[in-house]
């Protein structure tokens, strides 16, 4: 696999997807409660991939991806938490407070944090390049965030949208640990889980229920827009680490500014093109990185889907899955190279 075209493919797909849930969550708000708006759209993502799951299974489509082992729970059981019932609630409050255009380009701000708390905790690797790029993103979403007509004041729905973008950071590093497993069973565990706590919760708090089209609506919504695009940031988090997937999803924001206002006709002030201009610098500077060194890979025993390439070339035990790609438990041996990389499941070594 080319990871330097599908790693990035993917991630922008996800981006895209995500973005344009944006402004279609935001039509929703208007009319759902925005607790029970997050419960609704993490479900129809967990039922709606749930449900495609049991259909490969009906036709007896086996996938190739590893399952999930029973150490692999913290780490789901703590990006659930986070992104699937924190994070949305924070974001339909901020949704509900504040304008579609503002809240995608702030969105950008998931980027920021995703790749601070992948080098300060998780030690993945890190350089100039992407610290000035993170700094253009951030000063961006100042920009973005800030109200002239008020001293030293900040909008609150800037805090909520910000709140959920440090949410979702937490998730995409906590989900990294997983992501050599199944997405889509990581991805329907989510949403049924998430959505399942966020529904209930606003049930004990008597919100009303809205109308059956507009609960069938944040279905297809967080199907697409929180299901199908989280399926392919785990594959991407894979292949790319999570800081340059964060950096590429970095793109997301962009999109649903664009939707924002064409689908809704919100206005585009000049802080929303500053913003853009500094935002758009720093995902160019993290998209156009290169990484080439000589490294060490220590040895090491995991499971996930593969071929076998430089980095596979170990012996089949008798029972193991034919064709490629395949999953099995397996082990690498030491070995020191040097090729272009990213911080995947294979290259997390220190620098």
């Amino acid at each position: 696999m080319n990871v330097s075209r599908s790693g990035p493919g993917l991630a922008l797909a996800a981006a895209a997807l995500f973005g344009l849930s944006a402004p279609a969550a935001k039509r929703l708000a208007g009319t759902v409660d925005p607790w029970l708006l997050a419960g609704l759209l993490y479900l129809g993502s967990g039922i709606g991939l749930g449900l495609y799951r049991l259909a490969q299974r009906l036709i007896g489509h086996v996938g190739s991806d590893a399952p999930l082992r029973r150490q692999d729970l913290p780490w789901l059981g703590g990006a659930i938490a986070a992104g699937g019932i924190i994070g949305p609630v924070l974001l339909m409050y901020g949704l509900a407070a504040g304008t579609a255009v503002q809240s995608s380009l702030l969105l950008n701000l998931e980027g920021v944090f995703t790749a601070l708390l992948a080098w300060s905790f998780f030690r993945e690797s890190f350089d100039a390049r992407i610290a000035i790029g993170m700094a253009s993103i951030a000063g961006g979403a100042a920009v973005l965030s800030w109200k002239p007509a008020e001293s030293l004041a900040l909008d609150g729905s800037v805090l909520l949208v910000t709140g959920a973008c440090l949410a979702w950071a937490i998730d995409n590093n906590l989900t990294r640990r997983v992501s050599g497993g199944d997405p889509l069973q990581i991805t329907a565990l989510k949403g049924l889980v998430a959505g399942s706590i966020n529904v209930l919760l606003a049930t004990v708090q008597q919100v009303p229920w809205p109308a059956s089209a507009t609960i069938l609506g944040a279905g297809v919504v967080g199907f697409l827009g929180y299901g199908t695009s989280l399926v392919l940031f785990v594959l991407a988090l894979r292949l790319l680490g999570t800081a340059r997937t964060g950096a590429y999803f970095s793109t997301a924001p962009f999109v649903g500014a664009i939707a924002s206002a064409l689908a809704l006709h919100e206005p585009l002030t000049w802080q929303t093109f500053l913003a853009g201009a500094l935002m758009g610098a720093g995902v160019w500077l993290h998209l156009t990185e290169r990484h080439d060194h000589e490294h060490d890979h220590e040895a090491l025993e995991h499971s996930h889907a593969h071929a076998h390439d430089e980095h596979h070339q170990h012996v089949h035990d008798s029972g193991t899955p034919s064709g490629e790609p395949h999953s099995h438990l397996h082990v690498h041996g030491p070995l020191r190279h040097r090729h272009p990389h990213f911080p995947d499941l294979h290259h997390r070594h220190p620098h």
